[in-house]
Parts: structure tokens; sequence; C-alpha cells
């Protein structure tokens, strides 16, 4: 009797996480399910319209236009934080002088808010305020429209999103370099291998489930991507920096349509999922990565 007690103790300590977990994860995940298949502008009752919704959203020429921008905005900004991150990873982990000093200086965005980050954005990239085309002024040039010329803007906004996450990942493939046993590279040194084809053949396939975790976490960031956008563009000009979740926030809260806006993120759940399955094949994870 008493060993069942004990055994039942590791129980009681995740029990709070997972009744939270449920409460305020898995049942608003339900009911926005729910949700998707009735029209319901949140005064009146829920109208139940079947797949309605999902009809009228593949069927809408500025769903698509949407995701393409979205997708467009993903597929940059996820290697490019991929590269840099790793970059920076390699920089920190060598013998370089004040190196901690440079971990710390280079993870310092990952600590600011999103409202901050977007908000300092503005103020660098400002049409008409903007330190950026202040200095072109004072040096004779003519100042660039960052935030209202549609790729222009879309160029600053990718910036911002590196910039702001870059140190975050970075500390991820830092832990994954300093996981990596000194054997490996005291071995190739001595078979005459340079240090390109020491990343290529050690460092890198090493970094394989590192890797992942960094991909899919900055894929469903990039996907996600909400507070920054509306601070620094607030999705425009016109609708060029306008991503899906900014749709689904004005679906629901701006025309009042939460069963249209439910339908939408449970498309965009299916989106993610389907990019981490291709992630995850495109890493090797999950087969024979570990043996």
């Amino acid at each position: 009797m008493k060993s069942k007690r004990l055994q039942l103790i590791p129980y009681l300590f995740i029990l709070p996480n997972v009744v939270i977990f449920l409460v305020f994860v898995v049942v608003p995940a339900l009911y926005g399910f729910a949700l998707s298949f009735t029209r319901w502008d949140v005064i009146s009752e829920p109208v139940f319209v079947g797949v309605g919704n999902y009809i009228s959203i593949f069927t809408s020429s500025s769903f698509w236009e949407t995701t393409q921008r979205t997708l467009v905005y993903v597929l940059t900004v996820v290697p490019l934080t991929y590269v840099v991150s790793l970059l920076l990873a390699l920089l920190v982990d060598s013998n370089m002088r004040l190196r901690t000093l440079m971990r710390a200086f280079f993870y310092v965005p990952a600590m600011l808010s999103a409202v901050v980050i977007g908000v300092s954005w503005r103020w660098i990239f400002g049409d008409y305020f903007g330190i950026i085309n202040y200095f072109i002024e004072r040096y004779g040039g003519t100042p660039i429209n960052w935030l209202t010329t549609p790729g222009w803007a879309m160029l600053v906004v990718i910036l911002a999103s590196v910039w702001a996450r870059a140190g975050y990942y970075m500390v991820m493939f830092l832990a994954g370099l300093q996981g990596i046993p000194e054997v490996y590279y005291e071995a190739a040194k001595i078979d005459g291998a340079s240090r390109w084809q020491q990343f290529w053949r050690i460092t890198l396939p090493l970094l394989k489930p590192t890797s992942l975790v960094v991909l899919v976490l900055c894929s469903i960031e990039s996907f996600k991507v909400f507070d920054l956008i509306v601070t620094l563009t607030t999705g425009g000009p016109g609708r060029a920096t306008t991503f899906l979740v900014q749709d689904i926030y004005r679906w629901a809260f701006q025309r009042g349509d939460l069963g249209y806006a439910s339908a939408m993120s449970v498309v965009l759940l299916l989106i993610l999922g389907l990019l981490t399955v291709f992630q995850f094949r495109l890493t090797g994870i999950g087969g024979d990565a570990y043996e």
C-alpha cells in the first residue's frame, strides 16, 4: 500500500501543470475547433454553417494572397535566422577575447519585447523621423520610404525579426556546440582536415537535433508573428506586411466573425503541422539520426 502511494507522488507534482495545460490550451483549442463550424459575432447566438467557413477560406483570393505573403516571410526569416544564429554561436564559442561580453551583447535583443523592438525600428526606419533617413539627407542623399513602400517595408520587417531572435537561437546552438566531444576535432586535425571540413563533416551533422529545434521553433514563431508587425508597420503599406495572424485578428475583432477566424486558425495549425513534419524529414531526425 505504501509503495503505491509513493508511486503516485510524481503524478501529484505534475498535476498542476496538467490541469493548467488542459484548462488554458486543450479546452480553448477544442472550443475554437467547434467554433470554426459556426458564424458568430459574439453578440448573437452562434449559427452552425458546417464546412462553410472552410469553403469560403479556400475559395478566397485574399486568403491565398495573405498565405503567399506569409510563406515568403517565413521562408526568408527562418533560413536567415538559422544562419545568423549559428554563425554567432560559432563566433562566441571560439577563443576570442571578451567572448562572455559578446554573448551577452548578442543575446540582449532576445530579452526585449516585440513591442519595444517594433517601436525602436520604427524610429530607425521612419520615413520622416527615422535615424537612417536623417543621415541619408544629411549627406546629400534622397530619403527612402522604408515603411510606405511594400518591398522596403517587407525587408525592414524581415531584418527586425532576424535581429530580434538570432540571439535566442544562438544560445541553443552554443549549447549544442559545447556538447560535441573535442576528441572528434582532434582526430580530424591529425587526419589533416581543414576547418571547413571539420565544420561540414563533424559540427553540422552533430548539430542535427539542435537544428531541428531551432527550425521548428523559429518557423512557428514566424507564422504567428503579430505584435512586431502591428507596432512596426501595422500591416502596411496597404496589406504588404499583413500575414495570416493579422488576418485572423482582423476577422475576429474588426469584422466580428469569430467562426471564420477560428477556421483560419485551424488552417494555420494544419500548415504548421505539415511544415513540422517536413522539417523532421529534412533534418533526418526521428529515423536513425541518433544511432
